[in-house]
């Protein structure tokens, strides 16, 4: 067994004597991803010095992970850069050139796709019959309009009503079918296939808010998320182009690779445990038991902070808030730790050797048409493939091949993770021979799929606004600790950053990068004396 070492860097209380010699603050983050290498990138550059940055894993990204199988690049992660304009993501990518290779239709205004907008969605039944083209936009439009209504709760401070359990899934699904129903010149048959539809759009949501289902979303506050304006764009290299450019100004010592965190001992918590530990480490310098935060790895080194920036994703706070940090966290904290939402959303990549789709399909959506009148979006784990909501093309075919992008989402994205990757290839080919009517499709070559759920050190892979919360959570997330600020309690011991942490943007890359260089900037501000 290692035994527990103690690094030797000087600390001192920030607010002391050691500033005012100049003393360069101590600054752990902890995560490698966009979030924690925009803050480690914007500290250094600003001048400090003495930063160190802890990562779990044996990979920088975080939740951008990109593959690279053949000529092509898969996002397991993070895929679009939602926006151009003032998104700090989209300038990185267009000032290194990381854009040039997009295609006019992935530059399109409108919905994020992979895919050429000039192709069509086809929606399938479990019939194995295609919905007729004029109804499916029917019924988009009714949707979208329905969709819209989403957002007026927050935006024009509309009251929810009791109905709605304040759910944007009991919500969309209520006024949608009764619209449904009512419509006069719909036939019994094609009213059946709306009605149907809305469980297939409610799963296509879900996937896109990382939710179990849209029933937890919360209703009243839909509408704060917001979507920065122009265009969608994707990086034919590989999003982790972003993650490269990050760190290329961080020198390689600052980042530490496989350094997983044990406990944060924060407000001089953990001095008797130190002076326990010293008892074994004779070189331990004395100003080192008063430092204001101790970062405790697994490995049983103890590293001194002034500050620390946690990056870790709301997966990993609620799994281990209660373990992580020493003392626990305030209460107001944990609350909003326990009430905003974080689910699982997995891609399913499956690569054939030709394509048994049209060359104008650009995706194949999946509608159950026992599911009319469901109200649930859960399975039993063995039906876990039916929250499977879709498989896009992946275009053009000339960079990523016949390559099929699935998605799924909540509890059962857990249960396919638990599965072996022929299981699943098989599963999802039984799926689309069922849907297409096409007993002939063959099995893929290849599968390729994402486990964000199960990995420990993510535990989800993007935040929402779940029943209950709403953006005053993000921003009690995201308040530095401790609360009461005074001469002899030293501020922004434990800063918080991330996707989560930001209200406006949670659960995109620019928000996690906003969100370090938010933090970044607390810092820059507090010290600001030192620096110039």
């Amino acid at each position: 067994m290692q035994s527990c070492e103690i690094s030797a860097d000087s600390t001192d209380d920030p607010l002391s004597s050691g500033l005012r010699r100049k003393r360069q603050p101590r600054i752990v983050v902890i995560g490698a991803g966009l979030a924690g290498l925009s803050a480690a990138k914007a500290l250094l550059e600003s001048g400090f010095t003495d930063v160190t940055v802890l990562e779990a894993t044996d990979r920088i990204g975080g939740r951008v992970q990109s593959v690279q199988l053949g000529h092509a690049t898969f996002e397991l992660g993070a895929t679009w850069i939602h926006g151009s304009h003032g998104n700090p993501v989209y300038h990185l990518a267009e000032d290194n050139g990381l854009l040039e290779e997009t295609t006019d239709s992935e530059r399109s205004v409108g919905r994020i796709s992979l895919y050429s907008k000039n192709g069509v969605a086809y929606h399938l039944t479990n019939n194995g019959q295609r919905i007729p083209k004029d109804v499916v936009e029917e019924f988009s439009d009714l949707y979208n309009e329905v969709y819209n209504l989403t957002q007026e709760f927050f935006q024009r401070g509309k009251p929810v009503n009791a109905e709605s359990q304040n759910s944007v899934g009991v919500f969309t699904r209520d006024v949608v079918r009764k619209r449904v129903k009512a419509d006069p010149d719909d036939t019994e048959a094609v009213k059946r296939l709306k009605l149907a539809m809305i469980q297939q759009y409610l799963k296509v949501e879900s996937c896109e808010s990382s939710s179990h289902s849209m029933d937890e979303v919360s209703l009243s506050e839909f509408g704060e998320w917001t979507e920065i304006p122009g265009a969608h764009h994707v990086i034919p290299c590989g999003f982790i182009k972003i993650v490269e450019i990050l760190a290329r100004s961080i020198p390689k010592s600052v980042i530490q690779l496989r350094k997983p965190v044990k406990c944060i001992h924060w407000n001089q918590s953990v001095s008797k445990e130190i002076e326990r530990v010293a008892d074994h480490n004779s070189d331990l310098p004395e100003e080192n038991k008063g430092s204001n935060v101790f970062v405790e790895c697994e490995d049983c080194e103890f590293i001194p902070a002034d500050h620390v920036i946690v990056t870790v994703s709301l997966g990993v706070l609620k799994k281990r808030h209660e373990s992580l940090f020493h003392p626990r966290l305030p209460e107001e904290k944990v609350m909003a730790i326990e009430k905003l939402g974080i689910n699982t959303t997995d891609k399913i990549f499956l690569e054939f050797e030709e394509p048994f789709w049209s060359s104008e399909c650009n995706s194949i959506q999946f509608v159950w048409e026992d599911e009319a009148e469901s109200e649930s979006l859960t399975y039993p784990e063995e039906l876990w493939y039916k929250k499977i909501c879709s498989f896009d093309v992946l275009y053009p075919p000339e960079r990523y091949g016949h390559v099929l992008s699935g998605w799924i989402c909540g509890e059962e994205a857990l249960i396919m993770e638990k599965c072996d990757d022929e299981t699943v290839a098989e599963t999802c080919t039984e799926m689309l021979r069922k849907f297409t009517g096409n007993p002939n499709i063959p099995k893929p070559r290849r599968i390729l799929r994402s486990s964000w759920g199960s990995n420990p050190h993510f535990r989800g892979s993007y935040s929402y606004t779940q029943v209950g919360s709403s953006g005053a959570d993000v921003e009690k997330l995201a308040k530095p600790l401790p609360y009461a600020e005074s001469s002899k309690t030293p501020p922004m011991q434990v800063m918080f950053s991330g996707e989560a942490t930001h209200r406006k943007y949670y659960s995109t890359t620019h928000g996690a990068v906003l969100s370090g260089q938010r933090e970044a900037a607390r810092l820059i501000e507090m010290y600001q004396d030192l620096l110039q």
